[in-house]
């Protein structure tokens, strides 16, 4: 009898990681001289990060820190999405910085298309927000979790309910 392995493309990340991520750049910005007396607040939305501060100076400043401490948990870059800068008032400005979650209609598309083209005897179905890889063959899936992998997607990809 012929079993069919399959697993799951999904673009997410831990939560509970951006949580203290964000907690450690509140805690950097709260005890770095340059930053002590901006007033600078982040506010950890559902899908969103809420940076408030005194100049662009600062928000860039805070966006490396932002960076850096997502790296070293672990956090890939690609989930943040900066909104445009806003000025809010009294000569602060605001920026939103939306949290990518999920991968589209149109890279679900082009990714079971890709998948399709290389590899003939894979289905690949798209299931909301997930890509479904399914083929008869353990290697085949082996080889496209590594081609997956060298494309240069706009979201960070994980290979999840492999069986």
């Amino acid at each position: 009898m012929a079993s069919t392995y399959s697993f799951d493309v999904v673009s997410d990340f831990d939560h509970q990681e951006l949580v203290n991520t964000v907690d450690q750049v509140v805690r950097e910005i709260k005890s770095r001289y340059d930053l002590k007396d901006t007033q600078t607040t982040l506010e950890l939305g559902e899908d969103t990060i809420t940076l408030n501060t005194d100049s662009e100076f600062t928000l860039e400043s805070v966006h490396d820190i932002l960076r850096t401490k997502a790296a070293k948990r672990n956090l890939s870059l690609k989930i943040f999405d900066y909104g445009k800068i806003e000025s809010a008032s009294g000569n602060r400005v605001r920026q939103e910085i939306k949290l990518v979650k999920g991968i589209s209609q149109e890279l679900g598309k082009k990714l079971s298309k890709l998948i399709r083209d290389e590899f003939k005897k894979v289905q690949a179905s798209i299931q909301g927000d997930t890509v479904r890889v399914s083929s008869k063959s353990r290697d085949d899936l082996q080889l496209i979790i590594s081609r997956l992998k060298q494309e240069d997607l706009p979201v960070d990809l994980q290979f999840t309910n492999y069986r």
